[in-house]
């Protein structure tokens, strides 16, 4: 019976690890697009991938600015087991490049797993990997998707509604997550 137990113990571990391999293969799985004006991705990337690279320099630059906003902190504080976000922009997109470092501030600060993020990087014409800006009815970027058991509960689109996407986005899991 002990023996039984063990592999049975060692297959669920086993288990485990391929299910998260299986679930962080695409992590930072993108590819550089020519582009005349300026460095363009298309992929699945992350937050690493816009710091460590010169060609985006505006990332670091746009971390330095602002606060996120409190309660949208203590909210994604609170529920960041039960959500996750995807995150559709584009290294080329002015509002990307404006409201993405607004969305990790509030990351950093909520202390919110970047392993719950799914970051995607479309080309100039919003197309994703895998035809995903179908999939999740993209139009324009960023556009920001809080997911529960798998369904979106809400996005925030652009600069959203007030121009504060990180109030707008805990105000979303705050509504749709924290019942």
């Amino acid at each position: 019976m002990k023996n039984i137990f063990i592999i049975a113990l060692f297959a669920l571990a086993f288990s485990s690890c391929l299910s998260t391999k299986r679930a962080t293969s695409n992590k930072n799985k993108y590819t550089v697009i020519a582009d005349d004006e300026e460095k363009v991705l298309k992929g699945y990337i992350d937050k690493s991938v816009l710091e460590s690279d010169t060609a985006f320099k505006w990332f670091s630059k746009n971390m330095k600015y602002g606060n996120a906003d409190m309660v949208a902190v203590d909210a994604f504080k609170t529920y960041a087991k039960d959500f996750n976000v995807i995150v559709f922009g584009g290294t080329w997109c002015h509002d990307t490049q404006a409201m993405l470092p607004v969305f990790y501030r509030l990351i950093e600060k909520s202390g919110y797993p970047e392993s719950r993020i799914q970051l995607i990087a479309v080309d100039r014409s919003k197309i994703a990997p895998d035809d995903l800006q179908n999939t999740y009815n993209v139009t324009n970027v960023p556009t920001f998707i809080i997911m529960k058991g798998g369904k979106e509960v809400g996005r925030v689109v652009e600069y959203g509604k007030e121009g504060k996407i990180d109030k707008e986005l805990g105000e979303i899991v705050l509504k749709a997550v924290g019942k």
